[in-house]
């Protein structure tokens, strides 16, 4: 799986889940809609998103996704159209919120390689190979946790999930026949 496309860059640490998505909007409980919300409550980076409204790789600082631990800010990325997001560190409920939800969080600790991603106005990630590149070249590597990997590549824990049914399925009657 690739994820290709423009960059946009939030060049601050400590970016958190009320920033991202206001909580008076937590009643919400669908997934679609919610990229309307993205930054309302940080005009800031409101600005830079819309000057960049079809990049698809968000870049940030330190900490990003820091706060309350908010499924619905990764929500509001991923309607907004963000597939990936590069960051020298995540907050771990947020890093575990991308990836439930299909988006691939890319951690890069070297400093270099963070700032070729800074740069860039265009990147590409393969998830396969857990590398990024800038113009054809590799920049950094990456690691996925092997199972949260499936999840990005089924494009989330819930679709993951739906491949496994048949086979619980067929566990289930297994064992049924043979327990009683």
């Amino acid at each position: 799986m690739i994820v290709a496309g423009g960059v946009v860059v939030l060049d601050h640490a400590n970016i958190d889940t009320d920033q991202m998505f206001p909580g008076k909007y937590l009643t919400l409980i669908s997934r679609q809609g919610f990229g309307k919300y993205l930054f309302e409550g940080a005009p800031q980076f409101l600005k830079q998103l819309e000057a960049h409204r079809d990049a698809k790789i968000l870049v940030a600082g330190e900490n990003i996704g820091c706060g309350s631990s908010r499924e619905h800010a990764v929500w509001a990325l991923a309607d907004w159209g963000f597939r990936a997001v590069i960051a020298p560190s995540f907050a771990r409920i947020f890093h575990e919120n991308c990836y439930t939800n299909g988006v691939v969080p890319v951690l890069i600790e070297d400093r270099a390689a963070f700032e070729q991603c800074r740069s860039a106005k265009q990147l590409e990630i393969d998830v396969d190979e857990q590398v990024v590149r800038k113009d054809g070249t590799d920049i950094a590597r990456f690691d996925l946790d092997p199972l949260r990997k499936e999840f990005i590549l089924h494009g989330g824990f819930y679709d993951y999930l739906a491949t496994k049914i048949d086979a619980v399925k067929e566990w289930a009657a297994k064992r049924t026949s043979t327990v009683g």
